[in-house]
């Protein structure tokens, strides 16, 4: 069934909660390193500001797991979203606790509100009713652009679409026509490649593509949990031990059916606590004291060799941590191999 999307229902002067995905890299706490997720709401943002509404964005920045912490605060976002716009972006720190009302009230038309990051309040993640409620007041309609996030079962997402007539933006509607076509008409060979820092997030897509992909390619911290459950040791390098058993059993899977994973062959040596670059080395020889940044040459060769066949690709998640120049070669390399 289709979704409707924001050309399907009247919008003309309504106040809308945007639901997008800023959770961006931040350099030095204040600069954004990669702006692409703030571009890429772009078409639907000009779409509700030329049919006069006032807009309140609500997002996610890091994991301040319920707590106000001034290095996940969205304000260098706002000051880089009214650069981008061109408009004055008003940033709103307070808007909870019975203030929607009267910010909704006091808003100017075709006024453009960042609201400061929604998982500052532990009741988002919680998916509290209540608490969606009151996010649902600032508004009359409610837009979802955040493809990156419309997994999760929160208060910002599924919440407040109890409350409040709910349509999908350009760039959700985008990453679905996308998927859909992928999965269920792939031209062959089709690859997918997973990559990224949350494992959690990234093992139930990676379970899905075994069922669909002829090769999976795995890498980011997401591949130094696989390599550690294959029994490497992986120094100081982000690994989720919780998923360890089910990355286990994801292996097993993968033997018994017809799709390939792939994992790296060499990885880039750092330590991001003392500002280390030192080297490349087999991912069985990781130091203790390392941590895998990114896939180094050799892996680069033989994931590149892959995609060069490919018919169909899907990607998801980096290949190291992009953000430090660094250690982005691998997740460049990805990016014009697939180009």
């Amino acid at each position: 069934m289709k979704k409707k999307t924001i050309r399907d229902i009247k919008l003309e002067g309504k106040r809308i909660l945007l639901k997008v995905d800023y959770n961006v890299s931040l350099l030095d706490g204040f600069r954004i390193g990669d702006d692409t997720r703030i571009k890429q709401t772009l078409p639907t943002i000009e779409y509700l500001l030329s049919k006069d509404c006032t807009l309140f964005f609500v997002s996610h920045l890091g994991r301040p797991k319920g707590k106000k912490q001034s290095k996940y605060s969205l304000k260098p976002v706002a000051k880089h979203l009214q650069k981008i716009l061109g408009r004055k972006v008003n940033f709103i720190e307070d808007y909870i606790d019975g203030k929607g009302i009267e910010i909704a009230r006091k808003a100017k038309k075709q006024s453009i509100n960042l609201l400061e990051n929604i998982r500052f309040y532990p009741e988002e993640e919680a998916n509290d009713l209540k608490f969606a409620k009151k996010l649902a007041n600032l508004a009359e309609v409610f837009v979802n652009d955040a493809f990156g996030v419309a997994h999760r079962v929160h208060a910002s997402s599924v919440g407040v679409a109890s409350y409040l007539p709910s349509v999908a933006g350009f760039l959700l509607e985008k990453e679905v026509d996308v998927i859909n076509k992928a999965l269920t008409k792939p031209k062959h060979p089709f690859v997918a490649i997973v990559g990224g820092a949350k494992a959690e997030d990234k093992i139930t897509c990676i379970d899905r593509l075994l069922e669909k992909a002829d090769v999976l390619i795995v890498g980011g911290g997401v591949a130094n949990t696989f390599l550690k459950a294959w029994g490497y040791e992986v120094g100081e390098s982000l690994v989720n031990n919780k998923m360890i058993e089910l990355a286990k059993k994801l292996f097993l899977k993968a033997s018994r059916s017809q799709t390939q994973m792939l994992l790296p062959t060499d990885v880039v040596l750092g330590n991001l606590k003392r500002n280390v670059h030192n080297g490349v080395v087999a991912p069985d020889r990781i130091p203790k004291d390392m941590q895998a940044l990114d896939i180094g040459p050799r892996t680069q060769a033989e994931f590149g060799a892959v995609i060069a066949k490919a018919k169909t690709i899907i990607w998801n998640g980096p290949m190291g941590v992009y953000e430090n120049p660094k250690f982005s070669v691998g997740t460049e390399f990805v990016y014009h191999a697939i180009a």
